[in-house]
């Protein structure tokens, strides 16, 4: 079997997002299931779909379009500010899309007027962690001239915490939220039908039994995928948190000192890192490196220690665990190291269970 290679457990995402789905169930809120991570991946939405998410959403357009070719059927939302060069892919592919600038509504409209087509906008709020959303004081004038445009149906706002900052969803920055969606219906009328109160950093929050008040949304990629919430990434009760490994093949085994030799400068990617003598070692070199993911975000197997990357090589101290030129070593990953093995055109995907 080719390596590197992603080893991805549909029926455990399944699990996964059909657990998060009937929990969240309880309190109102639905769930758009986030596909960035694995590049709009149709199995992986397929997964999500049948786990019961209301729909799909993903931060690139390319990836909409990706599960369009594949057929699948569901409600698609870009959940990044579109581009001002992409209005027209983002009217074709995108049902919905997440808004913070006048300007580029503006330019959605024109797209759908051309198209014959409308388009639903969620307007964000920025709450805190300084990622993208419009002032809270500006949303109504901002709601206003929304639903002036032609063609573009004013669907309801949404925020982002935890992902910049690291600033925790909480009961008094959700309840914000929820009383700008209750002004917002009183000045037009009962128009507010999303209230997307955030992502996998609000799973603590929407699941401790606090008043959800108007939040009836939230955006779940990383906690579905490795069943963890993402402020402090600690282990969600009854989900599978290996869903997804990373397969690496060993391309050298042999016993090396641990301390370098000779004048130290800069390695590749212009750092300078202490070693300590530990004498001879096992070390083993991967085919796989900062090219293909995020070393930093891989977990060995016990008894191996990573102990450092270049490009295109991933160094370990195997320890006292017998390592072969040909063995192959199973990682797992977080969202990091995910995020760029899934865009790696050298890393493959395998899955272990039927779509």
């Amino acid at each position: 079997m080719t390596a590197p290679r992603l080893e991805i457990d549909l029926d455990k995402i399944e699990h996964n997002a059909r657990s998060l789905v009937e929990r969240l169930a309880r309190s109102g809120i639905g769930v758009t299931g986030v596909t960035k991570a694995t590049l709009g991946e149709a199995k992986i939405a397929s997964a999500l779909l049948r786990a019961g998410v209301s729909g799909l959403g993903d931060s690139h357009i390319d990836n909409l379009e990706a599960m369009r070719l594949a057929r699948i059927a569901s409600t698609m939302t870009l959940i990044r500010t579109p581009m001002l060069s992409q209005a027209d892919r983002v009217v074709k592919h995108a049902d919905v899309s997440f808004n913070s600038e006048l300007e580029i509504i503006a330019a959605l409209s024109s797209a759908a007027q051309k198209a014959e087509k409308t388009h639903g906008v969620v307007l964000m709020v920025e709450l805190g962690d300084l990622r993208e959303g419009i002032m809270p004081g500006d949303v109504l004038d901002a709601v206003a001239a929304t639903r002036c445009f032609p063609k573009i149906i004013f669907k309801g706002i949404g925020t982002n915490l935890g992902c910049l900052r690291g600033i925790s969803p909480d009961e008094k920055n959700m309840a914000a939220l929820s009383d700008l969606a209750d002004l917002i219906d009183t000045k037009f009328g009962p128009v507010t039908d999303i209230v997307s109160g955030g992502n996998s950093a609000n799973i603590n929050w929407a699941l401790s039994g606090a008043k959800t008040g108007r939040i009836n949304n939230l955006r779940l990629g990383e906690s579905i995928l490795f069943g963890c919430e993402t402020l402090h990434r600690q282990p969600i009760a009854g989900l599978h948190g290996d869903a997804i490994t990373l397969i690496a093949e060993v391309i050298e085994a042999k016993t090396k000192p641990s301390l370098p030799w000779g004048e130290v400068a800069q390695n590749a990617f212009g750092e300078t890192s202490p070693s300590t003598d530990r004498g001879p070692i096992s070390q083993a070199i991967l085919a796989i490196g900062r090219q293909d993911t995020d070393p930093s975000g891989l977990t060995p197997p016990p008894g191996i220690e990573i102990i450092g990357s270049g490009s295109d090589h991933l160094i370990l101290n195997t320890g006292r665990v017998h390592i072969s030129v040909g063995d192959e070593i199973s990682f797992r990953v977080n969202y990091s190291a995910l995020l760029r093995a899934a865009t790696s055109p050298f890393v493959a995907r395998v899955f272990t269970a039927p779509a």
